[in-house]
């Protein structure tokens, strides 16, 4: 529960401030605990980012199972979430994709997480007939990415696409894959 608690206050801190702003009694002071709490969980920075990177591929294990016929939604809605409700763990998550190329002992941990939707997303698309369902779940991915990555930290961030405009792109881009939406 404690570590929960730390990584989920990381994820925070990160987002507000980046990785500069990640420290140990940062975390601690955003999560309310007494100083020498996070030390006590993970010693180094290095432990401490781990913590985090580990704490959000947890936050990220969801079911994907969109309801038949209703696929363009369903991504739609995933990516307004990840704008709305979602935004600081996906500033956070674009923190962490910047800072894993320079830390290898990160990239693994990154890479785990976004393995797993893109896995996810292929056996959704083949079972909504996609003939090349891991191609089309990074088209797919490579979609969400940059639209979510434009609303929050881009341009697009000066009027981000509401629910009904982010529908249409979906469905867009699952005609153009041969997928049913």
């Amino acid at each position: 529960m404690r570590k929960a608690t730390i990584g989920d206050a990381a994820i925070e801190v990160i987002a507000a401030d980046g990785m500069r702003g990640l420290t140990h009694r940062a975390v601690d002071r955003f999560a309310g605990l007494p100083p020498g709490s996070t030390s006590y969980y993970a010693r180094t920075r290095a432990a401490l980012l781990e913590l985090a990177i580990s704490r959000m591929v947890e936050l990220d294990e969801v079911t994907l199972d969109p309801p038949p016929g209703r696929l363009a939604e369903y991504v739609a809605g995933f990516a307004h979430a990840a704008i709305t409700s979602g935004r600081t763990r996906m500033l956070a998550r674009y923190e962490f994709a910047l800072e894993a190329t320079r830390r290898p002992e990160l990239r693994e941990a990154y890479d785990r997480g976004g393995l797993m939707i893109r896995r996810r997303c292929a056996e959704v698309l083949a079972d909504r007939g996609s003939v090349e369902p891991e191609r089309h779940a990074r088209v797919l991915v490579a979609w969400l990415d940059g639209t979510i990555f434009d609303a929050l930290a881009g341009t697009g961030s000066l009027r981000p696409p509401g629910l009904a405009e982010l529908t249409r792109g979906a469905r867009e881009v699952l005609a153009g894959l041969g997928v049913a939406g």
